[in-house]
Order: C-alpha cells, then sequence, then structure tokens
C-alpha cells in the first residue's frame, strides 16, 4: 500500500477535486450530509466544518501542515465529527458560515473552519491555522483542544453563544422595502462613493491586495453614458490599462489572475477562476464599445481564447478554476527569468522583448524569477533598439507564441474540472458580448454550445442543477444559477434573435420565482423550496466577487418582462429593488449590479427591429446595435416571417406592418423616428 492510499476516508466517493483532494487524509471526513450530522446527534460531538475550494493556496498548505498530519487527524477523529465541504458546490453553507466566522472574529476567508453544534449553530471559527503556534497564532492542535474542552464543559456558555449568534444570524437577513421614491440621486451617490476609494496612481479601489472589480467599473461606465463625466470614464479606463498591464495579466496566454498582492497589479495571486475572467471580459467589451479603442477588443478575444484553450470541457461547458500551484510552488507555472527568455528567443530579440515585459537579472519575484508585465510605453523601446512600432509589434507577437509553445512544456496547474451553472451563465455571456465586439462566430458557438449542454445535461424535472462534475449533475440551483443562466439566455436572445432562447429563459424565470421568491417582501431568497433548509434563509444581498442573484434578476425581470409582455415581472423588478433601495443609499460600493438595474429601471431604451435575420440590411442595422455602448438596452428583432406567442415582443407588433428591416429606438420615454439604413441608426444610437 503507498503513503498515498494508506487512509481513505468518506470523500472518495465525491465528484468535487476540492473534496477529493482530501480523500486520502487521515482524518475522517465526511461530506455535508445525514449521515454524518445524524452521528453528531447520535454521540452528542461538535462538528468541524472546514470550508475551501480546489484552487485555494491557504487550503492546501493547511492540508499538507494539519490534516495529513496523523496525530492531528487523531484528535480531529476522537473530538469531532469532521466534515468538508466545497464553498463553490454549497455557496448556501458558506455564506452562513462565512457571516458566522466575521461575527465572531471579525474576519473571514478560505480555508474556513468553523465549529458547530449537533443541530448546526456555529459557536467558534477561524480561517487558517498553523500545526503548531506561530507567529502569535495558536497552533490547530491547541485549538481543537479548547473547542472539545469548551463544548464538553461549559455547554451553559456554549448554548447562550448559540442562541446569541442564531438570532444575529437571521438579523444579518432580514430587510424592510423602502417606500421612498426610487430616483436617481442614489446613482450620484455610489458615483462619490466610488470616486473617494479610487487609486488615482495605480486605478481599482483600495490598497493591497488589490482585486479587480469589473461590476463597479460597468457601473462608473454606465454612468459616464448618462451624466457625460469625464471622470468616472477617466477611472474606468485607468483602471482596464493598469490591469491589462500588470502581472495580474497573464502576458503569455491570456486570461486573468484573481488578485494582486501589491496595489499595482504587479505580483498576482496565481490562481485563475471562471467567474473572474468571465466578468473582466465583459468590462473590456462595454469599454471598447464606448471608446473604440483596439486595445480593450484585443483583451476580451485573449481572455475568450484562453478559456477557450483552457477551461472548456469536451463537452462543452466551462470549468471552474486553474490553481495558484504546480509542482508545489505558487505562480512556478507562469513565472521566467531573463536568461531563459534569452535562450528560447536568442540575444537579439530576447533582449527588448525582456525590457519590454519588465524581465530583470534580478526578477521581481522568487529566486530571481520574473512575474511578465508592461512598465513602460512601446515607444521607449522602441527608441532603444531602433525598432518600428510595427517591427516590435511583430517581435512581442512571435515571442509570446514561442514562450506559450515553451510553457506548455511544464507541469500545469491542476484544473478544477467541475461545471458550475452560475459561472457558466456569466461566461456565456462574456462570449456573447466578446461575439458583439469581434465579429468572431467561434465566440457566439462557443456560447450556444455551453448554454444547449446546460440546457440538456443541468436540468432535472424542470429544475437548473447546480453542478456538472464526472459525467452526472446534482445540486439544486440557488437563486444565483438561475439568475446568471437566464440572463446568458437573454443575451444569447439579443446576439441570435432565435425566440427559443426567449422561451427558455422565460421557463426558468417562472421556476426560479416558483422556487425563490418571497411572496410577503418582494426580493428572491439565496435557496429554494427545492434546498435543504438551514438555520437560516438569506437574500444573499451584495455584489462582492460575484454578483448577487437579486442584482442581475432584476435586469432578467425588467428584460423578459418588455420582451413576453408581463408586466408582473417589471412589477417584481420594482419590488426588489424598493427591498435593497436603504442598502442602496447607505452602501452603493456594495450593489454596483443592483445601482445598474435601477438605472435600467429608471431610464430603459429599448430598441427594436422589424426585418429578416437572413437579410444583408437588416444584418447590418443589427451591427451598429451590436458595436453601440447601451449599458440599458433592451433589443428585439421581429421577423416576418417567423411564428411568434401571443403577446410578445409587444414594443414591435404595436407597430404594424412596416417595410422591412426597419429599426425603432425609443429612450427616456420618447420614440424617435424609425430608421432603415445603418449609418443613420449609428448617429440614433450615439
Amino acid at each position: 500500500m503507498t503513503e498515498e492510499t494508506k487512509h481513505t476516508n468518506q470523500l472518495i466517493h465525491e465528484t468535487s477535486p476540492y473534496l477529493l483532494q482530501h480523500a486520502h487524509n487521515p482524518v475522517d471526513w465526511y461530506p455535508w450530509g445525514e449521515e454524518a450530522l445524524g452521528r453528531a446527534k447520535k454521540e452528542d460531538k461538535p462538528i468541524l466544518v472546514s470550508i475551501g475550494y480546489s484552487a485555494c493556496h491557504w487550503c492546501h498548505v493547511m492540508e499538507k501542515e494539519c490534516f495529513e498530519n496523523e496525530a492531528i487527524a487523531q484528535v480531529m477523529n476522537e473530538r469531532f465529527i469532521n466534515i468538508k465541504v466545497d464553498r463553490e458546490e454549497r455557496p448556501d453553507l458558506d455564506e452562513i458560515y462565512m457571516n458566522a466566522a466575521q461575527v465572531m472574529t471579525g474576519s473571514g476567508g478560505w480555508p474556513l473552519n468553523v465549529f458547530l453544534t449537533p443541530d448546526l449553530v456555529p459557536f467558534h471559527a477561524g480561517t487558517y491555522f498553523p500545526p503548531e503556534d506561530r507567529g502569535g497564532m495558536p497552533g490547530f492542535p491547541k485549538i481543537l483542544a479548547i473547542v472539545s474542552d469548551y463544548y464538553t464543559n461549559h455547554r451553559g456558555e456554549v448554548d447562550k453563544i448559540k442562541s446569541q449568534l442564531r438570532e444575529t444570524l437571521q438579523q444579518i437577513t432580514r430587510m424592510v422595502p423602502s417606500k421612498a421614491a426610487l430616483d436617481a440621486n442614489v446613482l450620484a451617490k455610489a458615483y462619490e462613493a466610488l470616486e473617494s476609494q479610487f487609486d488615482p496612481t495605480y486605478g481599482g479601489f483600495g490598497g493591497a491586495p488589490k482585486f479587480p472589480n469589473p461590476m463597479s467599473l460597468s457601473f462608473l461606465l454606465g454612468y459616464w453614458k448618462k451624466t457625460h463625466s469625464d471622470r468616472a470614464l477617466s477611472m474606468v479606463e485607468m483602471t482596464l490599462e493598469k490591469m491589462a498591464s500588470g502581472g495580474l495579466y497573464d502576458q503569455i496566454g491570456g486570461g486573468f489572475h484573481r488578485y494582486s498582492v501589491d496595489d499595482r497589479w504587479l505580483i498576482p495571486h496565481f490562481e485563475k477562476m471562471l467567474y473572474d475572467n468571465a466578468l473582466l471580459s465583459q468590462i473590456y467589451a462595454e469599454a471598447y464599445q464606448a471608446t473604440k479603442k483596439e486595445r480593450y477588443r484585443r483583451v476580451v478575444e485573449e481572455v475568450l481564447d484562453y478559456v477557450l484553450r483552457e477551461m472548456t470541457s469536451p463537452e462543452g461547458g466551462f470549468t471552474s478554476a486553474q490553481d495558484a500551484d504546480s509542482e508545489g510552488k505558487e505562480g512556478k507555472f507562469y513565472v521566467w527569468t531573463r536568461d531563459e527568455i534569452k535562450m528560447i528567443l536568442g540575444k537579439e530579440k530576447g533582449t527588448p522583448f525582456s525590457d519590454y515585459y519588465g524581465v530583470t537579472p534580478q526578477g521581481n519575484f522568487e529566486e530571481e524569477s520574473n512575474v511578465l508585465h508592461v512598465p513602460s510605453s512601446p515607444g521607449k523601446v522602441c527608441d532603444l533598439y531602433g525598432l518600428t512600432i510595427q517591427d516590435l509589434e511583430k517581435l512581442l507577437e512571435k515571442g509570446r507564441q514561442k514562450l506559450l509553445a515553451e510553457r506548455e512544456k511544464r507541469v500545469k496547474p491542476n484544473r478544477d474540472e467541475k461545471v458550475l451553472a452560475s459561472w457558466n451563465g456569466l461566461m456565456i455571456s462574456g462570449f456573447v458580448d466578446g461575439f458583439k465586439v469581434a465579429g468572431n462566430k467561434k465566440y457566439l458557438q462557443a456560447a450556444e454550445k455551453a448554454a444547449s449542454f446546460i440546457l440538456q445535461k443541468m436540468k432535472r424535472s424542470g429544475l437548473l442543477m447546480r453542478v456538472f462534475s464526472k459525467g452526472k449533475s446534482h445540486v439544486n440551483g440557488y437563486s444565483e444559477d438561475y439568475a446568471f443562466f437566464i440572463q446568458a439566455l437573454i443575451d444569447l436572445y439579443e446576439a441570435t434573435f432565435e425566440i427559443g432562447w426567449v422561451k427558455e429563459a422565460d421557463d426558468l424565470s417562472r421556476q426560479m420565482i416558483r422556487q425563490f421568491w418571497d411572496e410577503a417582501q418582494g426580493g428572491f431568497f439565496f435557496t429554494g423550496e427545492e434546498n435543504e433548509r438551514l438555520i437560516t434563509r438569506s437574500k444573499h444581498p451584495y455584489d462582492n466577487v460575484i454578483p448577487s442573484s437579486n442584482s442581475v434578476g432584476v435586469f432578467n425581470l425588467l428584460k423578459l418582462g418588455t420582451l413576453t409582455g408581463d408586466d408582473s415581472l417589471k412589477q417584481k423588478a420594482e419590488q426588489t429593488l424598493r427591498l435593497f433601495y436603504g442598502f442602496l443609499s447607505e452602501h452603493p460600493a456594495g450593489f454596483a449590479t443592483m445601482l445598474s438595474g435601477l438605472s435600467l429601471f429608471l431610464d430603459p431604451e429599448e430598441i427594436g427591429v422589424i426585418g429578416s435575420k437572413k437579410e444583408a440590411r437588416t444584418l447590418a442595422l443589427l451591427k451598429e446595435i451590436n458595436h453601440a455602448y447601451l449599458p440599458n438596452r433592451i433589443v428585439s428583432l421581429m421577423d416576418p416571417q417567423e411564428p411568434l406567442k401571443k403577446g410578445w415582443l409587444p414594443f414591435l407588433t404595436e407597430k404594424g406592418p412596416q417595410q422591412s428591416p426597419t429599426a425603432f429606438v425609443c429612450k427616456n420615454f420618447t420614440c424617435l423616428p424609425p430608421v432603415r439604413d445603418e449609418k443613420e441608426l449609428k448617429k440614433v444610437l450615439s
């Protein structure tokens, strides 16, 4: 028996890559489920729930240091029921217990280690623990002993903590709808809040570690469109430029890493997440539509090409993440020494290439290695080496291709193969945006293939499943799975005008309302009627690294209500905005997507075309719509040759017979004269 398989626990039957990583720990891990929870009640033992995800660097560290340590595992097995949770499969558990950790300790993160009573209420929590006392941090064995003794010998105190925390967690989730008028003043407040947090030197918001914040950038871009604020546009452009020039962006292979450990976007935390690349491809596409700067379109194409190459399953779904580590070292796959580059490209080409990408003999990372970035303008490198801009661009392009080919020979970071409905929804929208700005049909085909895969493989009895892994789908979808995938279906309609996408979106939207809608206060709960009942039921309000299901739900309800003529959907959008309006007013920076939804509610821009989808003149009109920056757009097309469900596309059906093709634009609740020429339409849209 090898050392690797000396131990096998209950995780061996799971499909989650993160859980399988722990299947041979000496810890007697269980997945979350009746077996473990029933045993905790029967034996009256506290539960240790350890939550993480496969690409989490510190999760790997704690596993090696603690969960592979036989002495520590023995204490865990004797005193606790131990449960491993993949936060990406069970975001409902992650949210509740992360909230608890933040209430108890003032901070949170992953790995998240929470100690529960057998009735699932937390009474102690923390994140990473070292194997012994270190740097002022107590070692994990000491924590285990203290928590176990406290549970056994101070049951009254545990019950008191439990009662207080249960009430606190339930208070966090309580909201009351606002009776105030929904108006644009809150948008100005949000702009001011974001401006006050803006880093004028390096772009982005706040200091190190610095995360890309595409939702705030998207809000600012929409605010610029609405108010013509040059400052709002400059904040967006500076941030996009700095991120794309920094080490946060993979200069050789495309795609963005998760965050920068410094405030300059230079040294990344190297894991790559699908959702980051989905949302960032969307904001760069929006920036291209707004400014027509080729730099932004190039980033969109490079990100999407990376996802097609590295993050797409054979069936067409998009996989979840790539690790930061390979061969046991963070970033090893991505970094280069100057000598390596000169050896691969030759000294004549390797030297200017290295200077352009900030590669120095001493390095900017570990062991004289370099994270590639673009520290100065191409003009400086051209002057230094007597090159034209065109010569430099050719040199860089060929150099990147050679380095990418060389990098492919290295040991790759592990890839989390599971397909998540929610993140796939975001990525499908990214591919649709890529098709709109680049006109490349491979992006549209990738979006359609992924959507068809989800509809065929991740729906069961009308319900959307969250996870597809190892050939099977499981875990009933949460409201974010429905919201993001419905948005993707609407986006596909706006790119193809195949009415079938609207039908699928409408069917899922009605299922989402049945499962998640709160009839009493409005808004969508995160967990639905078919999800497991936990100690509290949240509406998951904030737009964090991904938007909330309620924020995206506002867009979906407004757009589907307009496309299908169902005003009850628009009313639900307004109810949702009213429920969150207090938050929008008091904490606008945490609700960027919801604020963009409020802008759509206040000032929708309806654009419709009557004409054959196959006719060149119709396609010319649609191309202008695709290239225009229209953040509050609701676009529809009626092909006179195609049947239409009664009541659908009322914006166009009420126009009566028209000369084909004709475009109609209504903004600020005012309709402009019909347009039949693409040049005229371009003027109207601008």
